[in-house]
């Protein structure tokens, strides 16, 4: 997604860090380093062999020399030379570069390897400038974007509350604080988003001998360990999974994109760090610049209504209304007169237009109070779809009657309150539970439930069915 140029939404400027000292690892590192010189005086030996070889004439032995050399040197400038660059670079960006080779530089090597040893065999003096142009444009690729990614600021931004299956919108704002230099084809991408991991890890396992035989027939068996490279699976529950791309960043000014994000399950969202992409100006290499930005939401349930969520929600007001309606001072409608009514309640002119007997009915405001209490269940009484249709459907009504003009508060066994909020963010991350059902000890007070279970009828108290309209999610 491109960006457009604003002045709203990016990140102010802070002052420039100083620059320390980097901290090396000074084992790895000189151990990487004394490598990359045995292989670069390979390297010479090898075209040094090769020269003379071409002097005797021995054009096999001179063009296996001079490929060995060539090899060696590009692989000593692909292995070590981004490894050694990330742990001396200065301190606000040390440890924190990615590189990655793209098909495209991986082509352009391969053609400069050729004309290289063509050059070898040749001698011929156009063919050195040439690989010479060539390694240049490589060494100047990486120093651009280098520079590319220099002195950028990024701001992300999300709303703060979201429901599972709506679409919402993200901002990421990314600022350039040098004065004359722009940026060019930037991408915020998350770090490392999706890449499996391999560690080496022991194992707990038993020498045995003879070791093709079966274990009763075995002779020797010992405890033993094992060292075994492990497959870790990539981070799951994070915000964001696209890029979003800056095609320009003027200099000392700023760009925002948006972006829309989509959830499809409840629960909590984690993004620890972002990075910033760069392949400019050849794309030979791509740069990842880690930002650590630490940003989580909470996803609540989906609250979406759903055919069978509107009819709940006419059963549901329909019995609420029963159980409110009474003497009060807000006129709630007319009915016919039944025996026991009182007379003061008469309405003359319904009576006198219909013939019969109207009475008039009444409903206090301050009865109006309503209790959505959620019965948590605990493990394995209901599968994971049933258990997240219960769990949706309490969101769905609590925001429901959130909007009503009604009173509301909310239970369950680890929740009390009366935020709609704080209710749809414990209900974004509960499991199931082991505990006894909150009904067993459910005070009736002078509120109308509105409860979700997996009792039926006949496990409800009687003092609580009463004041109450039970929806039944057993499976």
């Amino acid at each position: 997604m491109a960006a457009s140029p604003t002045s709203e939404g990016f990140p102010v400027p802070v002052s420039r860090r100083k620059v320390r000292l980097p901290h090396l690892e000074i084992s790895a590192v000189w151990i990487r380093f004394l490598v990359a010189i045995g292989g670069l005086v390979l390297a010479f030996v090898a075209a040094l062999f090769s020269t003379v070889l071409r002097e005797a004439g021995n054009l096999w032995g001179t063009l296996i020399l001079a490929s060995v050399a060539l090899l060696l040197a590009v692989f000593v400038g692909l292995t070590t030379v981004p490894y050694l660059a990330k742990r001396i670079a200065a301190g606000r960006i040390r440890d924190a570069v990615d590189y990655k080779v793209t098909k495209l530089g991986l082509i352009y090597v391969t053609v400069v390897v050729m004309i290289g040893i063509a050059a070898l065999n040749t001698g011929n003096n156009l063919l050195y400038i040439v690989v010479a142009a060539m390694l240049a444009a490589i060494l100047v690729s990486g120093v651009v974007s280098a520079i590319v990614l220099r002195d950028l600021e990024l701001d992300v931004r999300m709303p703060e509350h979201v429901f599972a299956g709506e679409t919402i919108r993200a901002r990421s704002a990314l600022s350039n604080t040098r004065r004359w230099l722009p940026s060019f084809s930037v991408s915020v991408v998350p770090f490392n988003k999706g890449k499996e991991t391999k560690q080496w890890q022991w194992k707990a396992t038993t020498f045995a001998f003879p070791p093709m035989r079966p274990p009763q027939k075995q002779w020797l068996t010992l405890p033993d360990r094992k060292l075994q490279r492990i497959a870790r699976a990539a981070k799951s529950n994070c915000i964001f999974s696209g890029t979003t791309y800056f095609p320009y960043i003027p200099a000392d000014d700023g760009l925002k994109a948006d972006l829309d994000l989509t959830f499809t399950r409840r629960g909590r969202y984690k993004e620890d760090s972002f990075g910033l992409a760069s392949g400019f100006p050849f794309n030979f290499l791509i740069k990842t610049r880690h930002v650590p930005m630490v940003r989580e939401i909470i996803v609540y349930p989906s609250v979406q209504r759903a055919s069978d969520h509107i009819e709940l929600f006419s059963a549901v007001i329909g019995e609420f209304e029963t159980f409110v309606r009474g003497a009060g001072d807000d006129f709630y409608r007319l009915r016919e007169y039944m025996p026991g009514d009182s007379a003061r309640h008469l309405d003359w002119k319904a009576t006198a237009k219909t013939g019969a007997l109207k009475v008039r009915e009444f409903s206090r405001e301050d009865n109006r109070k309503l209790r959505i209490v959620f019965d948590n269940p605990n493990p394995g009484v209901l599968s994971t779809k049933k258990y997240e249709d219960a769990v949706s459907k309490a969101a769905a009504l609590a925001w429901h009657f959130e909007k009503q003009n009604i009173q509301m508060s909310y239970l369950t066994q680890n929740h009390c309150g009366v935020d709609i909020h704080a209710f749809l963010n414990f209900l974004a991350t509960v499991e199931p539970s082991r505990s006894s059902s909150i009904l067993d000890n459910l005070d009736p007070s002078g509120e109308y439930n509105l409860i979700v279970t997996t009792r039926d009828s006949e496990g409800i108290p009687a003092q609580v069915s009463k004041c109450s309209y039970v929806i039944f999610v057993g499976p």
